[in-house]
């Protein structure tokens, strides 16, 4: 069997490290621990599709032996390690992104199968040790991760393959639920596929091209079924944010927070579906506008606001343009539409002929202006903390938006939204992990300590409630203000992927 000669992606990833010339310490190690989980999740699928003799294979094996010795050799140690939902390599801990979700994600399920949390080369290891390290990997032996685990160090010692160490995974207490973990893992899942066939679809009708609305249906279902199922995962990663990706992680986050805030509403199943969809969608006249438009730093002229001010009308064209879309909900074009008109009609576009804003358009844009305050993007490099931003659209009535809705809305997030820092009156430092279930208690939700009272980061960190008390009666910890936590170096993304 034989296939055609092209890069590999571990080679694309040998060419990154390449590039990085003399660059040591943690910039190179980032770099090198990359392209050896690209190498890794490369060889790993090659094996499925090919025999092991295949010129892909041996190719992909050599890369991840030389992307390996490369790293040993200039660092002076390889250990690749896994903690909850993080990779650390030489004790730099890697960020999860979109780009490199299914290498991560691959790599991250491989070692949990097999009961391993530390992958430690204590020599260059050969093609060979690869082979049959790997080989194990994918063929595990044992009911359990403990039994498995203690079969592969024993099936290594068979062999002979001296090359690695490995060490057991350690679960943190925030992991044990085996059904919680599999939802993040589902939440993670559904959250890239939208982003990417949202990207797809943008990128069609940038192109003038007709986009297949087949696959967003697939995607919508799968955040209804999601919210349904395990609303707080699926939220949580919408602090993301990713500012690259502005355009497609928008839509996506309001969608999200869409859906969600109509389950609170009491919108049905079907309701939710046509609502994700028209959220979905909410922007996609944005296309039509000029990235460069879009993507402007500075003031806009007045042609400039102009265009901007037209993808609410350009959106519905362009829905019109999809293919089946005689499937296509006539709601979703009247959100495309009205989502900026504000509840009196003092937005935009103006209509002579609109006397109300729909019901769904009510709702995106609460959603819409919630995610645009609390995002980074080309001409707002500073966003809003979301308590504040809470509060802007509950008291300040120029924005234009339903009270009613705006209340719901709060109710979803909590007085302190979803991916909020905060300080504690302990000096830890927290992010709002999910809102309290109790409505008499809005203002002490569950939050994440990611650093103790010294200061210190802590990865994954520890989910704890704000209503806990300690012997004397007392709370245990109090939120003392909100914080920016690019001011302490912590991405609050990270903690939800």
């Amino acid at each position: 069997m034989t296939t055609p000669s092209r890069p590999s992606v571990a080679m694309r990833g040998s060419v990154a490290m390449q590039a990085m010339g003399e660059v040591t310490g943690e910039a190179y190690v980032r770099v090198a621990s990359r392209a050896f989980i690209m190498a890794f999740y490369g060889t790993i699928r090659n094996l499925r599709l090919y025999p092991f003799e295949n010129s892909v294979v041996q190719q992909s094996l050599q890369d991840l032996s030389q992307i390996t010795n490369d790293l040993l050799t200039r660092e002076k140690e390889c250990e690749f390690r896994i903690a909850g939902e993080f990779i650390f390599v030489n004790s730099t801990r890697l960020r999860l992104d979109l780009e490199n979700y299914s290498s991560f994600s691959a790599l991250l399920n491989q070692f949990r199968q097999n009961g391993i949390g530390t992958l430690r080369t204590l020599r260059a290891p050969a093609t060979r040790d690869w082979t049959v390290l790997l080989g194990f990997l994918m063929n595990p032996q044992g009911s359990d991760a403990v039994e498995r685990f203690e079969a592969l160090l024993k099936r290594l010692t068979d062999t002979s393959i001296t090359a690695f160490e490995l060490a057991p995974l350690v679960e943190s207490d925030d992991e044990q639920g085996g059904e919680r973990v599999e939802s993040k893992e589902k939440a993670k899942r559904t959250y890239a596929k939208s982003v990417s066939a949202t990207k797809e679809v943008i990128n069609s009708v940038r192109m003038g091209q007709s986009a297949n609305i087949k696959k967003i249906k697939r995607v919508v279902q799968g955040i209804v079924d999601q919210i349904l199922s395990d609303e707080t995962s699926l939220v949580g990663l919408t602090t993301i944010r990713d500012y690259d990706d502005y355009t497609f992680t928008h839509s996506v986050n309001v969608c999200i927070f869409s859906i969600a805030l109509g389950r609170r509403l009491a919108l049905t199943r079907l309701q939710l579906y046509d609502l994700g969809m028209a959220a979905l969608f909410h922007d996609i006249g944005k296309a039509r506008v000029p990235a460069e438009i879009i993507n402007k730093v500075d003031v806009l002229t007045d042609e400039e606001w102009r265009a901007i001010a037209s993808h609410p009308w350009m959106g519905v064209l362009a829905l019109f343009t999809v293919k089946d879309q005689q499937e296509f909900p006539y709601r979703s074009m009247l959100v495309a539409f009205q989502h900026h008109m504000k509840r009196d009609l003092t937005g935009y576009p103006r209509s002579l002929r609109t006397k109300e804003m729909m019901f769904y358009s009510k709702i995106v844009a609460v959603a819409d202006g919630f995610d645009a305050a609390t995002s980074r993007r080309s001409y707002q490099t500073t966003p809003m903390a979301p308590s504040a931003v809470l509060q802007e659209m509950r008291d300040n009535a120029r924005r234009g938006m339903d009270q009613v809705i705006v209340k719901a809305f709060i109710n979803l997030l909590g007085v302190y939204p979803v991916g909020t820092f905060l300080v504690l009156d302990t000096f830890e430092l927290a992010i709002v992990h999910a809102a309290n279930p109790d409505p008499e208690m809005v203002s002490r939700p569950l939050v994440r300590i990611v650093s103790d009272d010294m200061g210190n980061v802590q990865y994954p960190g520890t989910v704890v409630d704000l209503t806990e008390r300690n012997e004397a009666g007392d709370y245990r910890r109090t939120i003392i203000k909100t914080a920016d936590p690019d001011k302490y170096g912590i991405r609050v993304g990270d903690y939800f992927v």
